[in-house]
């Protein structure tokens, strides 16, 4: 259902993109906008991984320097059959980790310090577990081109909004001020739309990377007092830092406060921990 639901909100929101491009300016302009977001999602996919781990400051390691860390990762790469993940790790003290890299032959985890601090050996591996299932599952693939095509529709909506500003006074007939009128309300509505499936699609990826996390280390109660524990210490240590725009990568959002509910990363942590205590009497 998961991925079904991720498949179906990606084409609506491809599809507002061409209709909010066939609004402004015909199929000159869906086409346009089509070009303008297969540009930004080239750039995602090759370069997204590089920026956010630079944007952390993220540090490679070793065996030697990070023994068990690197230890419990390499343990599950090799139980996913995927290729070893570089390992980085974060010097913060918000306890949180992320994966990123366009496929799982390019793919990297990171962990702060913080979340080495206080989880278990198997919490860390419920963690660590959760974050090559976004790999295996090509879940930073989805979330680049969500978060490309929903900051498209976005820088689009503002350029009509700042036309609309400057070119209306000049338009003085009523049919012209009513398309001018209903262009404005079209990039109100449209980035708010593409913010709320955005999200949707990345609660989903969230679910499913829990479920099959908890299936790679067959440790689901492992994982939900991991993200127990973390959202509670997150909610004490937000992340000083970074960037919002970054939160869907974290296995919990490291900066909390802001909107929730639609607006919303990550699912409500009392539900993703319902399901993977559902789960472990399941298995």
């Amino acid at each position: 259902m998961n991925y079904m639901k991720t498949t179906l909100l990606l084409g609506i929101l491809s599809a507002l993109l061409v209709l909010f491009g066939q609004f402004i300016g015909g199929s000159n302009g869906a086409i346009t906008f089509l070009i303008i977001a297969a540009v930004m999602n080239f750039v995602s996919y090759w370069f997204s991984d590089k920026i956010v781990l630079m944007m952390y400051q993220a540090k490679q390691v070793d065996e030697d320097g990070a023994p068990r860390l690197f230890a419990i990762v390499k343990r599950l790469a090799e139980n996913a059959n995927l290729p070893m993940p570089k390992v980085y790790i974060v010097e913060n003290a918000t306890p949180n980790a992320f994966a990123t890299g366009r496929n799982p032959e390019h793919a990297s985890v990171a962990a702060t310090t913080g979340i080495l601090n206080i989880l278990t050996d198997d919490e860390l591996e419920g963690v660590m577990a959760h974050e090559l299932s976004h790999v295996r599952n090509r879940d930073i693939l989805i979330s680049s081109i969500a978060a490309t095509i929903a900051g498209a529709i976005t820088m689009i909506a503002n350029v009509v909004q700042w036309g609309a500003m400057f070119g209306g006074a000049s338009r003085g007939n009523d049919e012209d001020r009513g398309g001018m009128v209903a262009a404005i309300a079209m990039a109100i509505v449209a980035p708010i739309a593409a913010m709320i499936i955005q999200m949707a699609i990345s609660r989903s990826r969230e679910y499913a990377a829990d479920y099959a996390g908890a299936q790679l280390c067959k440790k689901p109660l492992s994982l939900a007092s991991a993200l127990g524990r973390l959202d509670q210490t997150v909610r004490q240590i937000p992340m000083q830092g970074g960037s919002p725009s970054t939160a869907h990568l974290f296995i919990v959002n490291p900066f909390h406060g802001g909107l929730a509910g639609l607006f919303s990363t990550h699912p409500p942590m009392e539900e993703r921990i319902r399901r993977l205590e559902q789960l472990s009497r399941e298995m």
